[in-house]
């Protein structure tokens, strides 16, 4: 998937977040250690959401691309954002948006953890 499709992917799961109750505060955070499609508050947490979408299931469904390795970049980049703004949030979570082609997407709130990692 391009860039370009992506980054339209990440547009329309920003507005249903936002429908949803979601704060978008940032889009497209990167930095050297790994990057953040969307970055909202939503219940008092501040919540690092990352995008995936897919045509069809021929290769498993979306969110199953988000590896462990992909979650360990996404948890550096929020890190790094979290220091970088000097922020202290009450709480911190990842979830993530599904996209499949033609279908509402679906959202996993907390789909992974941060163990050992302390902000």
């Amino acid at each position: 998937m391009s860039r370009e499709v992506g980054s339209r992917y990440e547009e329309l799961a920003a507005a249903w977040l936002a429908a949803k109750g979601y704060k978008v505060l940032e889009r497209s955070f990167s930095c050297p250690l790994g990057e953040v499609d969307i970055i909202a508050e939503q219940g008092g947490d501040l919540v690092f959401v990352e995008v995936k979408a897919r045509r069809g299931e021929a290769y498993g469904r979306p969110f199953e691309a988000v590896t462990r390795s992909k979650q360990s970049k996404i948890i550096k980049a929020a890190l790094v954002y979290i220091k970088s703004k000097g922020l202290r949030p009450a709480g911190i979570r990842f979830d993530v948006v599904s996209i499949k082609m033609g279908a509402e997407p679906e959202l996993i709130k907390g789909a992974f953890d941060a163990p050992g990692y302390y902000y």
